[in-house]
């Protein structure tokens, strides 16, 4: 339960930071791709919340799992478009990667339960 608690502080830490990027966005992006950007992080807070509260949480874990690539790929693109600076687009990638980290962690820790359960 402690890591869940771990995951979903990460996911505040990523989205304050992401927010204060989104900022810095061109004006005509703010409510296109920032607001692309600003749903997946939502959703992904709204999946690891929902995740901890469920029985069965495999296929919410992976739905997690979906959402953080798609939150990466986004970034990717925004870095692309020279709409997030170097420096943000590392730092909140590696927030990303750590996240992605701890989450392929609790997923072996489901499927090793449900394995011994089973």
């Amino acid at each position: 339960m402690a890591e869940e608690l771990k995951i979903l502080q990460k996911v505040f830490d990523m989205m304050k930071y992401g927010y204060q990027a989104l900022a810095q966005f061109p004006k005509s992006e703010k409510y296109a791709l920032g607001t692309d950007i600003k749903r997946c992080m939502d959703i992904i807070l709204e999946r690891c919340i929902e995740a901890q509260k469920k029985y069965y949480k495999k296929s919410t874990l992976q739905e997690l799992d979906v959402e953080l690539t798609k939150l990466k790929a986004y970034l990717r693109l925004s870095h692309e478009l020279h709409f997030l600076p170097p420096k943000k687009y590392e730092v909140w990638g590696e927030q990303l990667v750590e996240i992605g980290k701890m989450l392929g962690g609790w997923i072996k820790a489901v499927k090793a339960a449900a394995e011994h359960k089973g």
